[in-house]
């Protein structure tokens, strides 16, 4: 596995604020986590073409804090499309002092099902 660039397609970016951290300084897990799911989100809904719900997020090891002023990079590549259900392999990677190196901070894997108004899985649509 190649940790020296992103693997994917840049879905979101967005700044680490003071407003998100814990009592050490550092950007809260859990915060992280969501940016994950936001930009995971985005992509299967893309491939979907429409609504899905997040079922999974398998294997997240954080590598590296986040900082406050630090740019949050989320990268999505779809992994596997199966009937009504999709991995998306998601990286967060931290621009340092929003101009510094690029830095990983974790990954994992989301998976995602399509479903309808009434929340039913429904097909996603050959590629």
């Amino acid at each position: 596995m190649d940790d020296s660039k992103p693997r994917g397609e840049l879905t979101i970016k967005t700044m680490a604020v003071p407003a998100d951290t814990n009592a050490a300084g550092d950007i809260f897990g859990g915060w992280v986590v969501s940016q994950m799911d936001f930009a995971a989100g985005i992509a299967a809904g893309q491939r979907a073409q429409g609504r899905v719900v997040t079922i999974a997020i398998d294997a997240m090891k954080f590598i590296r804090p986040v900082k406050v002023g630090d740019l949050m990079c989320v990268y999505t590549d779809i992994a596997r499309t199966g009937r009504t259900s999709m991995s998306i392999h998601v990286e967060a990677w931290a621009q340092r002092n929003r101009y510094g190196a690029n830095e990983k901070v974790t990954d994992a894997i989301f998976t995602f099902v399509a479903v309808n108004a009434d929340g039913k899985p429904v097909p996603i649509p050959q590629s």
